[in-house]
């Protein structure tokens, strides 16, 4: 079988496909980055194990232009912004990091018994941190936006950047020396050809590529392409000067990441980057010498417990310092804890150079086999892990941890010991908008995130905010939770969910909680753990279309061209017609609007009559020329005013059971007439396990029966204590 497979180049890639295919099937099981499991495949198909590898030039040329495509699309997504917008921290962190990693791994490399060189590669080597792997880890767990995820991801960029320029100084002084040039000249003929290459892109970005990409984006296909080309030409013309080729595949992914189209490219060559990177990893382990692994193994264990250990502490003690919390400096630096793919191109350079053996390569290789692999579940599991530790790490926290407490607590609404109807977890899309709405209503809000521009647009707007990030517990210690009637987090992360539903119960809250549901699965979860709430945007937006579509198909008929519309509004609870009759809402007077139905709870009711009550919640159908639906909307919805608002009380959903009211039980709630002698409106019936939604009037009532009722309190109260009230 393999004396067929060699000498063809296209049976040996298909089975190095295959191996990768399954043992990443098998890293997927394992929750190990791909990288791990594509250095496993090099050395399973290498000469070390099944010998499938003998074609090195095609392997050596596809890792080659997956390396510069990983170049192009870090040049092309540079970020600078990020690292502005998460403020000195990124900058701080991200410089820190690297002086201390790379002096004390320099001096352990050295106490090891490696040479200078080769402990300044190895100390260069163990200071990148690999940004595809650590986003993708958070973005799995869905902390990419949240405070220690945005600090993380900018002093990875910070990281980058310094990546580009250890390859460019290691380029530059090593093609110099190996032909015998002193330092001084080495430098001054790099500097003259860089400063000669930086101008020719600049020219071609300020002058050709705009006009050129413009015409080419005609064709996704072309841009594509071309992208490619770009990224390849200018890493050869790089390469021909003396510098590396991923040094001139970083410069044109910069040159594009000014235009329009950065996005576009980058979208579409991701998947091509990670193809192709496929084959630089089989390479690394298909060439990893394991007749010196055994004695490289103490040392690469040394090594590695410094990078899982002493990088997430340099983290830990600076962001401390800067006045952050211990938790968000912890997981911040748990995304720290491992090297990078950047570190194996660093080492493949030394190699190419020969400034360090393969032995030094096998070395580095082995440290980023161990660290991605262990710091993977350090990521994956670092709730429990701080949950652990957390005492221990208190000497890295300042007393007052300003950057997260008081300095961004409370806006100009008042004080956070006031009453409050919400305190808002969120203030994204979804949360921005429902605190519109709750503002709307007049309810007073407190809102938390750790977006600063988010916090100050509405502080300017009176409202309470507080800067941090719900998954720490210690955020609700500056909340008024004595005082909140509601707790709602529109975050959909189960994990942050549950974490704030457990601290919740630990503090004693009493309130009510709702919690964003990103599917069915987790809402079924939400509801067994007792939330009393549960919002899904996306489900119920399309629920809601859904609804309103299906009305109009069977309110009008296919073969009927008539000029009307429908449009589905929603009653608002702050409506001046909240309770009130249809009767009463001048919409055939006023616009001319007709209502065909009403829909709660999941119910519609067609042709209402014009004394049917619609309440907060409730979707109301209309019909009529498309110029005046608008109008009626605005009717339906208009609000009340501060004196109607003061005058008349808020309507309550309850739950009477009718346990001690025989004169109930049997009769149909026509007989019953709740309306008219209760003034109250039966919306629901619990009957054991079973819900019915928007009972008929024929609707028998039973003995264990509990009736959902929707009224005023003064309506209401008398109900619970079973006694008689007037008629309405």
């Amino acid at each position: 079988m393999l004396s067929m497979v060699h000498g063809n180049t296209f049976y040996e890639t298909a089975i190095i496909l295959s191996l990768a295919a399954v043992l990443g099937i098998l890293g997927q099981r394992l929750r190990q980055p791909l990288v791990i499991m594509f250095l496993a495949t090099g050395i399973l198909a290498g000469p070390a194990c099944l010998g499938v590898i003998r074609n090195y030039e095609q392997i050596e040329l596809l890792a080659s232009i997956g390396i510069a495509l990983l170049l192009f699309i870090v040049g092309l997504r540079l970020d600078l912004n990020l690292i502005r917008t998460t403020g000195p921290v990124a900058l701080a962190t991200g410089l820190g990091q690297i002086v201390f990693t790379s002096v004390i791994g320099f001096v352990i490399a050295l106490a090891l018994g490696l040479p200078v060189v080769g402990a300044v590669y190895v100390a260069v080597a163990l200071t990148f941190s690999s940004t595809i792997i650590i986003v993708k880890l958070l973005s799995d767990k869905r902390e990419i936006d949240a405070l220690h995820g945005r600090i993380a991801v900018g002093f990875l960029i910070v990281q980058d950047i310094a990546a580009v320029l250890a390859l460019v100084a290691l380029t530059t002084f090593g093609s110099g020396l190996s032909r015998g040039q002193s330092p001084v000249t080495t430098s001054l003929l790099m500097a003259l050809k860089g400063a000669g290459l930086l101008v020719g892109i600049g020219l071609l970005m300020r002058y050709v590529l705009p006009r050129l990409l413009a015409k080419l984006a005609q064709s996704q296909e072309m841009l594509v392409l071309f992208a490619i080309a770009w990224a390849v030409l200018v890493g050869a013309a790089s390469e021909s000067l003396g510098f590396s080729k991923e040094i001139g595949a970083f410069l044109a992914g910069i040159s594009l990441a000014t235009t329009e189209f950065r996005d576009a490219i980058s979208a579409k060559l991701v998947s091509l980057r990670d193809f192709l990177l496929l084959f630089f990893f089989i390479d690394l382990g298909a060439r990893l010498d394991w007749s010196t692994v055994g004695a490289q193994l103490g040392a690469s264990l040394w090594l590695s417990l410094f990078v899982l250990l002493g990088n997430p502490l340099i983290v830990l003690i600076i962001m401390g310092a800067m006045g952050y919390r211990r938790r968000t400096s912890f997981l911040a630096g748990l995304t720290v804890a491992q090297i990078s793919e950047f570190s194996l191109i660093v080492g493949a350079l030394g190699v190419s150079l020969g400034h360090i053996s393969r032995e030094t390569m096998g070395l580095i290789t082995l440290v980023g086999v161990i660290t991605i692999f262990a710091s993977t579940y350090m990521i994956l599991y670092s709730q429990p892990l701080y949950q652990f530790l957390s005492p221990v790490l208190r000497i890295f926290e300042r007393k007052n941890p300003y950057r997260e407490t008081t300095g961004d607590t409370a806006g100009p609404a008042g004080p956070m010991d006031a009453a409050v109807d919400v305190i808002l977890v969120g203030l994204g899309n979804y949360g921005s908008g429902l605190a519109e709405r709750l503002l709307e209503r007049r309810m007073h809000i407190v809102g938390v995130d750790f977006d600063p521009q988010a916090l100050e647009r509405w502080r300017a707007r009176g409202v309470s905010v507080l800067y941090g990030d719900m998954a720490d517990p210690e955020v609700f210690e500056q909340l008024p939770m004595r005082n909140a009637r509601w707790v709602v987090s529109t975050v959909r992360s189960k994990d942050v969910s549950f974490a704030l539903l457990a601290v919740l119960k630990q503090r004693g809250y009493q309130g009510k909680v709702a919690l964003t549901a990103a599917d069915q699965a987790e809402a079924t979860l939400y509801e067994r753990a007792g939330v009393h709430a549960i919002l899904r945007p996306f489900s119920d937006a399309a629920e809601q279309a859904a609804d309103a579509l299906t009305d109009a198909m069977h309110l009008l008929p296919q073969d009927v061209d008539w000029p009307v519309a429908f449009q589905e509004v929603r009653l608002r609870s702050g409506s001046a017609f909240a309770g009130q009759s249809l009767r009463d809402i001048p919409l055939r007077s006023l616009t001319g609007v007709s209502v065909l139905a009403v829909s709660r709870a999941g119910h519609a009711h067609y042709e209402p009559a014009p004394d049917f009550r619609v309440y907060p919640g409730d979707r109301i159908i209309l019909m009529g020329s498309p110029g005046v639906l608008k109008q009626a909307e605005g009717l339906i919805n208009q609000m009340e005013t501060v004196e109607s608002v003061n005058r008349r009380e808020r309507f309550e959903v309850a739950e009477i059971p009718l346990d001690g009211r025989p004169d109930w039980t049997g009769k149909t709630l026509a007989e019953l007439q709740f309306r008219q002698r209760y003034g109250v409106t039966v919306v629901g019936i619990h009957r054991g396990d079973e819900r019915l939604t928007s009972p008929g009037p024929n609707e028998q009532l039973l003995e264990q029966d509990r009736l959902i009722v929707i009224g005023t309190a003064d309506r209401i109260a008398p109900l619970r204590h079973h006694e008689m009230l007037q008629p309405a």
